[in-house]
């Protein structure tokens, strides 16, 4: 049986539909996910962080991007400069093995404050240490085959949604089906204009969403 990936080249595709493919595959960036889930507890969510003051919010809102978001690409922009790296777009799975090590020490790094902040909501601590796990499961895939890092942050995504879902008493039909929408846009969206086969993705996918279902079981 042949299973080589079919995809159309994303050249095949107009235009317009590359234009929101890429749009769509960098606002939903790997390295804004954490950022993002962690404003919607902190900002939008009813009952997370209940009782903090707004300063309180806001320092640890800003503790997060700073470790998940913009000092893992300040480094991977360094690594560049440094000429370790031949791209910022980490276009084979070599190039990316070293932004991978120094993105975990970050996400180490932020599990470890916030499971050590007496505080801290059970499923912040739970979001932290599910992403720092995709990444080291990333890392290890990497090895291997360039797993879709796409994939694994929007399997990560999805997989905390569904269990927010079932585990907390302010859940929303409605933040479930959107973490369902954007998986399913931005994946498409990686068919569409990356070079990553179907195996990449769905690979990714699962290593996101096992990593976040035994951070919630330990």
């Amino acid at each position: 049986m042949d299973t080589k990936d079919v995809r159309k080249p994303a050249q095949q595709y107009n235009g317009v539909i590359r234009f929101f493919a890429n749009f769509f595959s960098f606002i939903f960036h790997p390295l804004f996910i954490a950022t993002y889930i962690i404003a919607f507890l902190i900002f939008i969510h009813p009952g997370a962080f209940t009782g903090f003051d707004p300063r309180t919010k806001t320092f640890r809102f800003l503790t997060v991007f700073l470790f998940t978001t913009a000092f893992p690409a300040f480094a991977v922009f360094l690594t560049w400069r440094l000429k370790l790296i031949k791209s910022l777009y980490l276009s084979t799975a070599r190039e990316r093995l070293i932004p991978y090590v120094i993105t975990m020490f970050f996400y180490w790094w932020t599990w470890n404050v916030f499971r050590n902040l007496p505080d801290s909501p059970a499923m912040t601590v739970h979001l932290l240490l599910g992403s720092f796990l995709a990444i080291c499961g990333a890392w290890m895939c990497n090895i291997f085959f360039k797993i879709s890092m796409h994939g694994v942050a929007m399997g990560g995504l999805l997989i905390f949604f569904l269990l927010f879902a079932f585990s907390d008493s302010y859940s929303s039909g409605l933040y479930l089906s959107l973490a369902v929408l954007i998986t399913g846009i931005v994946c498409t969206s990686r068919f569409i204009v990356s070079d990553h086969s179907s195996f990449d993705v769905y690979a990714g996918l699962l290593v996101g969403m096992l990593a976040q279902f035994i951070a919630w079981l330990f």
